[in-house]
């Protein structure tokens, strides 16, 4: 693999040891910023629900939802979670992406308001954009997941004989590759589109506060040694020239 699957990826100790030193902003703008759209969710009959409202009783009060919303083909969850688990995986420093919970979050996401796109403008005419023009699609964005998992799973069979989820790590690695390197045939889009979103929401379902779903028991916070959601900081914590170890709190505790 070369240095710059490795950089994509995130496939080996060294390179996430050095993401998790110096992604900070992960955790102040991607993630947390990139949750908030999927506060509400959609039910069985197409109606909005609180997602603290729905899984309160049934879930532990410090992983606030671990229930699916959007998937209805366990086979397809199992596939999206062992594609985040490529790219950021388990290692010495702490939980992969199953670990943390990435999947429900990536899956509740698609069942609320973000899925369906309803905070982008959505009348066409629809062109390939320039860079700088951001997303240009007319799928929605549960579309494009749909057919990204379908496209990887023919990909996989088509290459190896095999489904993705029966491949070792390197043989999902170089789908993955694949994937980016717009290989994979998806109709209506880019391959590579469909992997930055994968990895874009694989990063916020790391970092996002547990009340979104993932970043469990708030391990993705803890690797970072990132506090949270603080209610305040005290003078002497904001005036301390040395490192303040501080246990993180989430939203979800704040309202409790």
């Amino acid at each position: 693999m070369s240095n710059h699957d490795e950089k994509h990826l995130d496939a080996n100790g060294s390179s996430r040891r050095k993401f998790l030193k110096s992604s900070g902003m992960a955790v102040g703008g991607i993630a947390v910023g990139g949750a908030l759209g999927g506060l509400l969710s959609m039910n069985g009959k197409g109606e909005e629900t609180s997602t603290a409202t729905a899984t309160k009783e049934t879930q532990p009060a410090q992983q606030h939802d671990q229930a699916l919303e959007y998937f209805t083909n366990r086979a397809d969850f199992d596939l999206l979670g062992q594609a985040t688990e490529r790219i950021f995986p388990e290692d010495d420093n702490g939980p992969g992406a199953i670990g943390l919970g990435v999947p429900y979050y990536i899956d509740h996401q698609l069942a609320g308001k973000w899925g369906i796109n309803a905070k982008d403008y959505r009348q066409g005419p629809f062109f390939e954009g320039e860079l700088n023009q951001g997303y240009q699609s007319q799928l929605k964005y549960h579309q494009i997941y749909d057919l990204g998992i379908e496209a990887i799973e023919k990909y996989s069979q088509a290459t190896f004989g095999e489904g993705f989820t029966a491949l070792d790590g390197e043989k999902q690695d170089e789908v993955l590759v694949a994937l980016e390197n717009d290989e994979v045939d998806i109709p209506g889009l880019k391959s590579s589109f469909f992997f930055e979103i994968l990895r874009k929401s694989t990063l916020e379902g790391a970092y996002s506060d547990p009340l979104y779903g993932g970043n469990k028991d708030m391990q993705g916070w803890k690797m970072k040694e990132y506090p949270g959601v603080q209610m305040s900081y005290s003078a002497d914590q904001i005036a301390s020239e040395e490192f303040i170890e501080i246990k993180p709190a989430s939203l979800h505790n704040t309202h409790n």
